[in-house]
Order: C-alpha cells, then sequence, then structure tokens
C-alpha cells in the first residue's frame, strides 16, 4: 500500500473545549494542556527528546519501546541515526545504526533475559533482529516459500509481534497483506490473511500484537488501518472479531495493563494532519481519545471519531512507560522529535 502524500500543516485548534468544531491557533498555546478523556488524561510536554537536528537529525519518527532498563528507544528512518536512545527524562543517552533506509516497525522482546529488537525495514523488504545495542543476529526475508510473492519488492512488512514460544510473526502492512509466522529459526510455519475486505482479510494490516489481558489464551490483535478495525485471530490464524473504530485510522496496538493505546494517525475522513491517540479498556471500547473528540458510543456503537485539538501530526506510534506516561512518535510531522503526555 503506497501513503498519501501530504502538506506539512502546522495550525493548531483554538483553545476551549475538545470538540470537532475546534479552529487554528498556535500549537505553543497548547504547552502544559490537559488532553484525554476520563481516567485517562495526560499533561502536554512538547520539548521532552528535543535534540539539535544538525548532530541527532530524525526524518519520520516511526516507533518507540522501553527497554528493560527502562530506557526509551526511538526508531527513525534517517540513517544518520536510525536507533535514539533516550532516558526517561528526554536527555539523549545514544544513537546507533545507519543501515535502515526504511525503518518502520520496532519491537521489543526478552528472550532468556536479554533485550532484542525487531526492526520492520520497509526499504530492504524484511525484518531484521538484532540485540539492543544494534548487532545484527537474524534476519527474516521476503517469504519467497510462501508462494505468494513473485519478487521481494511485493513484500513490505510493517510490524512484528513474538510469542512465548518465539514464534515471529511479521505483518505484510504495505505489502499483499499478508501475516508471516515463523519458528525462532525462520523458518515459515504459516501465512493467513491477504488483501480484502472480509473480516478475515486485511486493507492495510499495519500493525499486530499479542494480547493475554485477563488471564486469556493468547490471541493476536491486527490492525485494518484503512478499515477502522482492529481484528482479533487466534494464534493459529483463525478471524475471532472485528472492534469497529470509525473515522480512526490507527496504527500499531500496543498492550500496558488493561489497556490497548493505538497511534491514529489520520481521523474523520484521513484528511491531512488529522490523528489523535486511541484508548481502549479490558472490554476493547474506547474510553479516551487524546486530541480527538470525546468518545460516544449509542447502542454499544461507537460514533465516528476526529481530531479536535492540533497537537499531533500524524501520530504514528505510542509507548507507555512505568508511570503510565506515553510518548508520542509522529510521521511526517516535518522531522519533529517525540512529544510526551503526563498521565495526572
Amino acid at each position: 500500500m503506497e501513503r498519501r502524500t501530504f502538506i506539512k500543516n502546522t495550525a493548531a485548534a483554538s483553545a476551549g473545549l475538545l470538540t470537532c468544531s475546534s479552529v487554528g491557533a498556535n500549537l505553543l498555546a497548547y504547552k502544559d494542556a490537559i488532553i484525554g478523556h476520563g481516567s485517562h488524561q495526560y499533561k502536554i510536554d512538547l520539548n521532552w527528546g528535543a535534540l539539535n537536528p544538525n548532530y541527532y537529525p530524525v526524518n519520520d519518527c516511526h516507533e518507540m519501546v522501553q527497554d528493560s532498563k527502562g530506557r526509551i528507544l526511538l526508531l527513525t528512518n534517517h540513517t544518520k541515526n536510525n536507533i535514539i536512545v533516550y532516558d526517561r527524562s528526554g536527555k539523549l543517552l545514544e544513537t546507533w545504526g545507519t543501515d535502515y533506509p526504511g525503518a518502520h516497525g520496532l519491537t521489543l522482546n526478552v528472550e532468556n533475559g536479554e533485550d532484542f529488537l525487531y526492526i520492520s525495514d520497509n526499504t530492504r523488504h524484511e525484518v531484521i533482529k538484532t540485540t539492543i545495542d544494534g548487532r545484527v543476529v537474524q534476519f527474516f526475508t521476503y517469504p519467497k516459500e510462501s508462494g505468494k510473492y513473485t519478487s521481494k519488492d511485493e513484500y513490505i512488512p510493517t510490524e512484528t509481534t513474538i510469542a512465548e514460544n518465539g514464534d515471529v510473526y511479521i505483518a505484510d502492512g504495505y505489502g499483499a497483506q499478508y501475516i508471516m509466522r515463523y519458528n525462532a529459526k525462520g523458518e515459515l510455519l504459516q501465512t493467513f490473511g491477504g488483501r480484502g475486505d472480509a473480516d478475515h482479510l486485511f486493507n492495510n494490516a499495519h500493525g499486530i500484537c499479542i494480547d493475554t489481558r485477563g488471564g486469556k489464551s493468547p490471541e493476536l490483535l491486527i490492525t485494518a488501518r484503512q478499515q477502522n478495525k482492529l481484528k482479533r485471530f487466534t494464534m493459529d490464524g483463525k478471524f475471532i472479531e472485528s472492534i469497529d473504530l470509525p473515522g480512526a485510522f490507527i496504527c500499531r496496538p500496543v498492550i500496558k495493563g488493561d489497556n490497548v493505546y493505538l497511534a491514529t494517525i489520520w481521523s474523520g475522513d484521513g484528511s491531512d494532519g488529522t490523528g489523535f491517540i486511541s484508548i481502549l479498556d479490558k472490554d476493547n471500547k474506547l474510553i479516551s481519545a487524546p486530541g480527538g473528540c470525546t468518545p460516544v458510543y449509542e447502542n454499544n456503537v461507537l460514533k465516528p471519531m476526529c481530531q479536535s485539538i492540533k497537537i499531533f501530526t500524524h501520530p504514528h506510534d505510542v509507548c507507555v512507560d512505568d508511570d503510565d506516561n506515553l510518548y508520542v512518535a509522529q510521521w511526517n510531522s516535518g522531522k519533529t522529535y517525540p512529544i510526551k503526555l503526563n498521565r495526572i
């Protein structure tokens, strides 16, 4: 799937109630503003992680994770420093990576007490597994053996998730929309999904994660971004249900506690710069939308969502730290550094 080209819109919504009728103002007017709804409200920190772009440039800030030491790792597709490592205060600790021009997906998995990263690279058409400091240990190249692809250019992986038994699931979110399941050795075990509008198919299988909330057996949560849906599957690829989020073009699901957090890159009709953050409860109901209008359900159906305040420009991922603060990485936002939301 080709991403649309946008012109950056730097206007911000006017102060006041967070409604869909907000109008433009300067983003700095929202310094220390409170956004969100109900139990999940946040104070905005626009200065977190800002660096000298002459030394530590970013292009798209695609994804962020927290490692076992509590550090925050940012993935950008700028090959001067693909990985930027911060402490939680936003202080720079280190940078590494010059070999990932299409750096898009970043998943952290702890294996035998050691942190590993899985980097999905759109340009290289593969997933690269590294140590936490960047040493490459494994490649997941394009799945020719699946019989679904005639060339690697058709395969554009966007995200991964790793099961407790070591199986690696890769979402081909910008390619043919299949989900690949490998064992830890890199052997392809299964392919499911594909492009389409049916329940078990995808239109932009952008993100994937494993859901064990409430002590239940593991399930897969997979986004169908252009369909405004979050889809549930068994671990062997059988469709369970769709969670409809009308007006929310969601990126990857991130689970913390009972909640699912999703950067919502566009909203409403998908217009330029209209994103917010979606937060779901244990029943997968939208309970808070920082930067978006108040979630309203009628007859158990969510009314269409939209951006209500111009804090975010194409939010692409959200990282949740140990204190439930959020770090928001943005795509096509004028090479800006992440925004932090402090939970209140």
